[in-house]
């Protein structure tokens, strides 16, 4: 039997990088997925691409409105809700001093206050699919190696992901009762087009960041987004139902230092 066998997922961010492998992980273990993202040309082709069990809708999870809005559209096509993984964010990269206050606030919002919103009009949802299948639910966040350590010049970005762990502790205590586990996944540097332009935002070359971080990396290489994409799997699956509130490092070994 599939992992996500009978599972619905809704999917922030899902129109690439680490939200699109994981819709695809998903689909391939069972599940079926509805792609939440404001990039609608690649959110449409994407779902096309995964197949049937795939669908896409517009959303920009700034808005409290949107966020209903797709959470109604998961649940109308596929039949409830057990997973949200809360994926969608942005890049900040910039010294302290020379922080530009509107683009350190767009970057708090995105990282932070889109998830926090998402959540809350996800919830309902949620609750509802754990009393009638008699299983868990699962609320997932891409947090971020930044949520567990910090470097120098992205220093916006690493409180904005110390954030989505601290929401993620607090809302897993708060929800325990509703049998809804919130888990978090901390990937270190990964192939994907937001370290590219991170990587570009810095000044440097994609292979000059890439060797970089292979050597600041115990298992000597970068990321792929399946390596997020499978732990978010084992997350959201019945095999993790006594695993809540946790911070999980994909990170080979970083974290170990």
């Amino acid at each position: 039997m599939a992992r996500l066998e009978g599972k619905i997922a809704l999917i922030t961010g899902g129109a690439g990088g680490l939200g699109s492998a994981t819709a695809q992980r998903f689909i391939e273990e069972g599940c079926r997925v509805t792609i939440a993202d404001i990039n609608e040309g690649e959110g449409k082709r994407v779902a096309g691409e995964l197949g049937d069990d795939c669908a896409f809708v517009h959303n920009d999870h700034l808005d409290n409105e949107s966020n209903a809005a797709a959470v109604k559209f998961a649940v109308e096509t596929f039949g409830g809700l057990d997973i949200l993984l809360n994926n969608a964010g942005a890049p900040y990269t910039g010294k302290i001093e020379t922080a530009d206050d509107e683009a350190v606030q767009r970057s708090f919002d995105l990282n932070l206050l889109g998830p926090f919103r998402m959540t809350k009009a996800a919830v309902p949802a949620l609750r509802a699919r754990a009393q009638e299948t008699g299983k868990t639910a699962s609320i997932l966040y891409t947090a971020s190696g930044q949520a567990v350590n910090a470097k120098p010049n992205i220093s916006a970005y690493t409180a904005a992901k110390h954030g989505v762990r601290g929401l993620m502790r607090s809302v897993a205590l708060e929800l325990a009762l509703d049998n809804i586990r919130v888990n978090c996944v901390c990937p270190v540097a990964t192939d994907t087009p937001l370290f590219r332009s991170m990587t570009e935002e810095l000044g440097g070359s994609f292979e000059g960041a890439v060797a970089s971080f292979q050597e600041t990396v115990p298992l000597g290489r970068l990321a792929r987004p399946v390596d997020t994409a499978n732990a978010f799997l084992f997350l959201a699956s019945d095999e993790a139902e006594m695993v809540t509130g946790v911070a999980l490092p994909v990170d080979g070994g970083v974290s170990a230092y």
